[in-house]
This record gives C-alpha cells, sequence and structure tokens, in this order.
C-alpha cells in the first residue's frame, strides 16, 4: 500500500539558514509576514534578527511576541486579533514548539474564523490557513516539518490536538545557529521530546518504510549526542546533530504517528503545567517498559540505532540495556519524577481517571504496539508517580 508522505514545500538545513527567509518569502510571492514569537526570542536578540534580515530587503515585519509555553485557547484568540487587524500576507513562526504550534493555529483561525474546538481531532483540517514558515529555535519538538498542533482548552483542562495539511508549514528555515543559547533545561525536555518522536514513530503500528528510514537517521543522530548538548551546550557539531535529529524525528512521526507516551504526556502537561518535552522524558522509560512485549523487534532495532546495542545482542539483550539507558538519561539529564516536579500526590491521583480517558480520546494510545486499557494506563499514571 502506497504510504502518502507530507512534508513542507521548502526547507533549507544549516548553519545561518534563517537569513534566508527574504528568498523563501519571495518565491511564494509573500511580501507582508507577521513574526510570531515569545518574548524570550525577542530577549535573545532573535527576533531582532529576522526582523533586521526582512528590513534589508524592503519588507516590514510586525512582530507579536504574546505566544505562552503550552499554549491556550486565550493567548492563540490574542494572537488571532492580531493578525487579523494587521492584514497579513504570512506568519513566520519563530522559537520552540509552542510559538510555532501558536502561529499553526494563529493562521487558520485569521483565515477561516471559529473557535479553537472546531478543529481538533477528529476532524481532519486540511483547509489551508495563512502561508507558515518555521524558524525553530530548540532542537525537539519537530514542529516545523509536521501537520500538528495542540492547544489547550483552559476551561477544560485539556490538550487538543489538531491534525492536517492546514496545520504544515510551507517552509521550514533549520538553522542549529539558533539553539547554541539554549539552557541546559530546555536542551534536555526538548532533546528527550525529540527522541521520544523517533521511537514512537518506529514502533507506531502506523510505521511505514519512509517513516522507518527518518526514525532509524534521528535516533543515530540524537542518541551519541544528547548528554553532549545538555552539557556542552556550545558544541557546535552536536547541536548540528541534534537539529537534524530533530526534524527527522518530526518528519517520522508527522507520517507515521505518536503513541502511548504522547497520550499519556498531553493530560499532565495541561493539569499540572508541565512542560511537553519534560512530561514525556517522565514517562519514556515506564510506558516502553509496558511496550516491549508487543514489539520486541522494534524495540530492539531503537536500541541499536541509538548505539546501545549491537547485531550480535539478542533482542531480549538490546531491550534490556534499552530500557537502562533511558532511565540513566533521565537521571543524567536531571528529569524529576511528578513529586520532585512538585504536583501534589493528591490532587495527582484524583486525576488519573479524566487523565487516562483524556489520553484515550486523542488517538495516540490506538497507535501503540501494545494498545492499553484506560485501566491499564491509570495504572501506568500511578507507577510512574
Amino acid at each position: 500500500m502506497a504510504t502518502p508522505v507530507i512534508l513542507p514545500r521548502l526547507m533549507s538545513i544549516g548553519e545561518n539558514a534563517c537569513e534566508e527567509i527574504t528568498t523563501v518569502l519571495a518565491s511564494l510571492n509573500l511580501r507582508k509576514p507577521l513574526v510570531v514569537t515569545d518574548k524570550m526570542m525577542v530577549k535573545l536578540g532573535y527576533a531582532a534578527r529576522i526582523v533586521e534580515v526582512l528590513s534589508s530587503a524592503g519588507i516590514h515585519a510586525d512582530v507579536f511576541d504574546d505566544t505562552v509555553p503550552e499554549p491556550t485557547v486565550a493567548s492563540i484568540s490574542a494572537g488571532v486579533r492580531y493578525a487579523e487587524e494587521g492584514d497579513f500576507d504570512s506568519i513566520i513562526a519563530l522559537g520552540g514548539g509552542s510559538p510555532i504550534d501558536s502561529a499553526k493555529a494563529i493562521g487558520v483561525l485569521a483565515k477561516h474564523g471559529g473557535q479553537m474546538r472546531d478543529y481538533k481531532f477528529p476532524r481532519i483540517v486540511n483547509e489551508a490557513g495563512l502561508p507558515l514558515i518555521a524558524v525553530p529555535t530548540t532542537a525537539g519538538t519537530g514542529s516545523e516539518v509536521t501537520r500538528f498542533t495542540i492547544i489547550t482548552d483552559e476551561s477544560t483542562d485539556e490538550k487538543m490536538l489538531c491534525v492536517g495539511l492546514a496545520f504544515m508549514p510551507v517552509a521550514a528555515l533549520i538553522d542549529y545557529t539558533l539553539t547554541l543559547s539554549l539552557p541546559g533545561r530546555i536542551t534536555a525536555d526538548t532533546g528527550i521530546d525529540a527522541l521520544t518522536h523517533a521511537m514512537e514513530a518506529y514502533v507506531s503500528k502506523k510505521a511505514n518504510a519512509y517513516s522507518d528510514t527518518q526514525a532509524l537517521a534521528a535516533m543515530r543522530l540524537i542518541g551519541p549526542n544528547l548528554r553532549t548538548v545538555y552539557r556542552t551546550g556550545a558544541d557546535k557539531k552536536a547541536r548540528e546533530a541534534m537539529m537534524l535529529g530533530s526534524t527527522l524525528a518530526g518528519m517520522a512521526f508527522s507520517n507515521a504517528s505518536v503513541a502511548l507516551v504522547h497520550g499519556m504526556s498531553r493530560p499532565i502537561g495541561a493539569f499540572f503545567h508541565v512542560p511537553h518535552g519534560l512530561s514525556n522524558a517522565m514517562l519514556l522509560p515506564t510506558v516502553t517498559e509496558f511496550s516491549i512485549p508487543a514489539a520486541p523487534e522494534r524495540y530492539a532495532e531503537c536500541a541499536r540505532a541509538i548505539g546501545l546495542a549491537t547485531v550480535q545482542d539478542s533482542d531480549a539483550t538490546a531491550n534490556e540495556k534499552l530500557l537502562r539507558e533511558l532511565k540513566a538519561i533521565n537521571e543524567d539529564l536531571n528529569v524529576p519524577s511528578p513529586a520532585q516536579f512538585g504536583i501534589d500526590k493528591a490532587q495527582f491521583m484524583d486525576k488519573i481517571e479524566t487523565m487516562a480517558q483524556q489520553a484515550l480520546a486523542s488517538g495516540s494510545p490506538g497507535n501503540n504496539p501494545r494498545v492499553p486499557t484506560t485501566d491499564q494506563m491509570a495504572e501506568l499514571y500511578r507507577t510512574l508517580w
């Protein structure tokens, strides 16, 4: 059976790729972009760098910097109002996953109207919004090459997954130099997020020959470099490897799917305001241990791609090494448990049934090699604590 592959129309990858923004806009016949970013990108001077490059080509760009970590309906609404009032013909998304996810939602709502809830899965949104050029500044989410966005409805504490061609950027400028100043915590969380994307794409029930190729390549890049970028952020070679690995992992899961880790991760983020990459990191060892019996060969190949096992190792040995490594990564990168993060135990336990139901409703657990019941997910949440 043929596999449809969906990617940005234009991509540029490498040092200073972000400075090609004017060429990209010209090729798409766009002249009035809105830069959607956050206040940290403004503080670091990255937004000014993009605006200056545009200005040198005679293009004026406004900047909307009120996106928030784990974007909400309210934060998206503010961006939509700004976009509608300015009559922009395109959006430049600058930042990590949250600004890019925000820009995706803003672009669709600014063009088509309605409420964010109108666009949530299982609806598949293929109506194009404002053309989006993504410029990622973290090596983690892969949002620059995916057809997804996730927005929290703060009235219900639900993380709404939105899916479709409408959320795929038309262009992506993937410049690892924009990650050199990332602090260790964000580097760790986004890096484990990228590793999770690659692993879940590879073991997913929707995996295919194309996504397998990207996922394995991503793991080969991420595995040897994750600790390096956490400990030595200025290491350009490691940063470049992580950036490319993140993008490849994004390609993999966008053309396959994520699975149980992401399904269970979203409710933790929504209810307890845990950053997405961090909640994935918390869950990855526990969910992997649960899932291995249903796909031991696939998980063993993950261990080999990451560099933990060789072809001489049996699948069982490779998977033992994989579980040890995932736990060691969390220790080495100081990933906290829910308790260490500061979540109240009684509140966490009280929300377990709701989190399990929301995880199931997202559809992601159904892609897992071992599909859990809500009771099994509830038990996994308890184990995670």
